[in-house]
């Protein structure tokens, strides 16, 4: 049980505090609830150019790290479609470096051309690296507007081409923090050896000051169901020929997420899984194979993913897959697998509470998709979940009709005589 206070200041910043006595360091997470899914589709690409913009300076402080380094402090942060997450962990007794730090960030930011001018050129070279010039690195950029037509989960966090951030302008960087970057759009926690009236009053005295701002409403296009099955084909300079197959699923609070989550965890968890012993061990038909999914905040995706080994058609394995998705929405799993990868879900969830910085993110998390008290209850939630629900959820998700497949194809050299 992780029992936590919660407070809310004047300007609508949300604070989260768990006091922890077993550790010298104290985890400070502040999580912003904009990401990919809120951003203009013409201008994508800006909620993860602002996790680096928000290192370059912010109106009082012209460096972020250097003073949270002489004070023993790290930091790190990430962005994806639904929210943008930044992190400190910092000794008890400097905490409050950490508050005039993410405090004043949050004011505002220098905004000059040249700090975008940099930050500009760091994502235009992770875009590069990342998704243009590494194997296998551009799949998502292809799977997303595939399986997605109307959701802005359609494009990538980095965004959905290279000219949305080199023609970002300096006013509509400005326009895009303004907008979301507010105390009324962001959930604080700290988890520590702290006190909850201690870290009341240091909220107040640094995030206080900072007055509301006009944050929109949400008004994100829902997908609609898939009616047909979508495929698409590409060749790439890759090793191996890949697959990928994705399903639309459930959104991250409906109580189905958890059955789709153990699904994935039976059919590619460990070597033990079913793919990986049938596909790979025995059949010889994939150097791996993956099921996972999204998690994202609304309707998120099923995802079947392989690397085929040489000489191995695509036909071969598309029916492979098939049988084993055949298997699970048919025949009810044994009472062993079924424990197996309920433990195992149990076992990393307690593992990942020891950590504060871990304790401090999903107490954020949980928060922003509802309750932070489902920190308590996640574990119940798993073990909820029947061997019927996932005969019923298989059977519901995986059908052609919901299904976008990808054929990633390596280039091979014409042989000649």
């Amino acid at each position: 049980m992780i029992n936590y206070e919660k407070f809310e200041l004047n300007n609508g910043l949300k604070i989260l505090v768990h006091t922890d006595k077993t550790s010298p360091f104290t985890a400070l997470n502040l999580i912003y609830n904009v990401g990919a899914r809120d951003e203009n589709p013409d201008m994508t690409g800006f909620a993860h150019l602002f996790e680096h913009l928000m290192f370059g300076g912010s109106i009082n402080i012209p460096e972020y790290d250097k003073p949270l380094q002489l004070v023993g402090g790290e930091n790190n942060a990430f962005t994806n479609n639904d929210f943008t997450n930044y992190y400190i962990s910092v000794p008890r007794e400097n905490i409050e470096t950490a508050f005039w730090l993410e405090s004043d960030r949050m004011l505002s930011l220098t905004f000059t051309e040249k700090s975008l001018e940099a930050q500009r050129s760091v994502v235009i070279e992770e875009f590069k690296q990342r998704y243009l010039n590494q194997p296998y690195g551009d799949v998502w950029l292809l799977l997303r507007p595939l399986a997605y037509k109307a959701h802005p989960y359609r494009w990538a966090t980095i965004g959905k081409e290279i000219s949305h951030i080199e023609s970002a302008k300096l006013d509509d960087v400005k326009n895009f923090f303004f907008k979301h970057y507010a105390p009324n759009n962001a959930i604080l926690s700290v988890v520590g050896n702290v006190e909850p009236e201690e870290i009341r009053a240091l909220a107040q005295k640094w995030f206080g000051p900072i007055e509301r701002r006009d944050v929109p409403q949400k008004n994100i296009a829902q997908e609609p169901v898939q009616t047909e099955p979508r495929f698409e084909k590409v060749t790439r300079d890759v090793p191996f020929d890949a697959i990928y197959k994705t399903y639309h699923i459930f959104d991250r609070t409906h109580k189905h997420y958890y059955t789709t989550d153990l699904i994935s965890d039976i059919l590619s968890s460990g070597k033990s899984s079913r793919m990986y012993r049938t596909l790979v061990q025995e059949k010889k038909l994939f150097t791996s194979i993956d099921a996972s999914i999204s998690g994202t905040l609304d309707n998120g995706l099923f995802i079947i993913s392989g690397n085929l080994i040489d000489g191995v058609t695509f036909e071969q394995a598309e029916n492979a897959i098939a049988e084993e998705i055949e298997k699970i929405s048919l025949t009810l799993v044994t009472d062993y697998e079924f424990e197996k990868v309920k433990n195992k879900v149990e076992s990393a969830f307690v593992f990942s509470e020891i950590n504060n910085l871990n304790k401090a993110m999903n107490l954020g998390y949980f928060e922003l998709i509802g309750d932070a008290n489902m920190i308590n209850t996640e574990i119940e939630n798993y073990r909820n979940v029947t061997k019927e629900d996932l005969l019923n959820v298989s059977k519901e998700i995986f059908t052609a009709n919901n299904c976008s497949t990808l054929h990633y194809c390596a280039k091979r050299e014409l042989i000649t005589n």
